[in-house]
């Protein structure tokens, strides 16, 4: 059984369309990211299944109980969901202890001392108990934040980019012990962001939205691979489109030369375009005897370990990483290679 269901989810503010037809399943135990430009409507939809706000129509059901429909509409205090916001929304005036235990609704004070010890070693705050939230660093409020939210053990966490105001030398240890938390309370969570590294790092799908729509979803590797629409592929990654006509046996002409797929691939010899990852591309000296393919070195950039280089191909930009120790200069014309690899391909 599903832990959260959204069908054909609307919601219009002020005659503009946010939500679209929305759809979304989320399994038991599962973290799954709304990942999308700003004003995709990642942020409403969470709204809607916290009932801050109410769809025009669809469906929201969290195990098995229905939390909007056409009929009924549960107000937020009843949907027992956890929600972590982006500048936390600690009571400045209340302890760490205070703020962890202010949703226990039992009256039992030794059931919720006990209750909010647990979270505290939970999330390795132990002596922090009496602190107030200005005394700790930004990291340890997300840990605050987080004990709060799952506490009163909620049937579903929404997280509405909890990362962005911590610091980017210490993301990605706190991404890795908020999930390994999250994980261990066995709390099924949607989370919201606008950054595919975090996404990556965070959950265990992804839902790719633009315009109020589900675009895509699946895993990472799935939709970095194998992405359906060509704003999945930009979105999840910088690359340049390159004409191609399918060979047959993984096998794609371009003007760049032949470039091979490492997944099975069976186009029945379709016209369409490629969309390169600069991973897959490689530098070479210009070889005098070939075909002209304007590549262009634009600029490079020592990086300390390797060059980056910014190279023009068919009229587009892209930056590429080589540890060739400075080969190229600005305006030198090179070959490149095109490593075997699962190519996105897009039928014209």
């Amino acid at each position: 059984m599903s832990d959260l269901l959204i069908e054909k989810l609307n919601f219009d503010y002020q005659g503009n369309k946010v939500i679209d037809d929305l759809s979304l399943t989320i399994e038991k135990d599962e973290i799954v990211c709304l990942l999308g430009a700003s004003g995709c409507g990642k942020t409403t939809t969470l709204k809607a299944v916290a009932g801050l706000i109410e769809p025009s129509s669809g469906l929201i059901r969290i195990s098995n109980k229905t939390l909007n429909d056409k009929k009924s509409f549960i107000a937020p205090e009843n949907r027992n969901i956890g929600m972590m916001f982006q500048d936390y929304a600690l009571f400045p005036h209340l302890t760490v202890s205070q703020n962890i235990g202010y949703g226990l609704l039992s009256k039992n004070k030794k059931a919720n001392s006990e209750r909010v010890s647990e979270m505290l070693n939970l999330v390795k705050l132990e002596g922090f108990g009496e602190r107030f939230p200005h005394q700790l660093s930004g990291g340890q409020q997300q840990r605050v934040a987080i004990a709060r939210a799952l506490a009163y053990k909620p049937s579903i966490l929404l997280l509405d980019e909890p990362f962005s105001n911590i610091d980017h030398q210490v993301r990605f240890q706190l991404i890795e012990d908020i999930r390994r938390i999250i994980k261990d309370q066995q709390v099924s969570a949607i989370f919201v962001t606008h950054s595919k590294d975090e996404a990556f790092a965070f959950s265990d799908k992804l839902a790719i939205m633009n315009a109020g729509k589900i675009i895509q979803q699946g895993t990472a590797k799935e939709l970095f691979h194998q992405p359906k629409a060509k704003m999945v592929a930009e979105f999840l990654g910088q690359g340049i489109y390159i004409d191609a006509h399918y060979q047959g046996e993984s096998i794609f002409k371009t003007p760049l030369g032949c470039v091979t797929s490492t997944q099975k691939s069976d186009y029945n010899k379709q016209q369409g375009t490629l969309y390169i990852r600069p991973q897959y591309i490689s530098l070479k000296s210009k070889c005098a005897a070939k075909i002209d393919n304007s590549v262009t070195i634009l600029s490079k950039r020592f990086m300390g370990t390797r060059y980056i280089y910014r190279i023009r191909i068919a009229e587009q930009e892209l930056e590429i990483a080589s540890t060739d120790d400075g080969l190229f200069n600005h305006g030198d014309q090179v070959d490149l290679n095109i490593l075997p690899h699962p190519v996105n391909f897009f039928i014209n």
